[in-house]
């Protein structure tokens, strides 16, 4: 049997002969030290906080919830079940009426 031997050269051969993209060695990577501000503040109370503590610091830092207006009951009840149901918060329905008379009670307006 014969095989025919073709050269090939020029750009085509620096293709055939050039490492894929996805072969690639990766990017060097460096550490990046980023000093963030203390978010160890709880919620103030006693007992009365532990719900809001428990559940909505995952995502919130205490300053940030205590900081926005003033709302009415039923606002504050909407707010609480959006973050349930728009932003799936793992809040356990036998916490909210919890969580909601905490925020009446520090940021209600009626």
């Amino acid at each position: 049997m014969r095989y025919a031997i073709v050269a090939i050269g020029g750009a085509f051969a620096a293709l055939l002969t050039s490492t894929p993209a996805w072969v690639q060695p990766a990017p060097a990577v460096t550490s990046t030290t980023v000093e963030l501000p203390s978010g160890d503040a709880l919620f103030p109370g006693d007992s009365s906080a532990d719900a809001i503590n428990n559940n909505c610091l995952a995502c919130h830092s205490a300053d940030m919830v205590l900081n926005q207006p003033a709302l009415s009951k039923s606002a504050w009840e909407s707010e609480v079940r959006k973050m349930i149901n728009a932003y799936k918060a793992p809040i356990g329905e036998s916490d909210v009426p919890a969580i909601v008379d905490y925020l009446v009670k520090t940021k209600g307006n009626n």
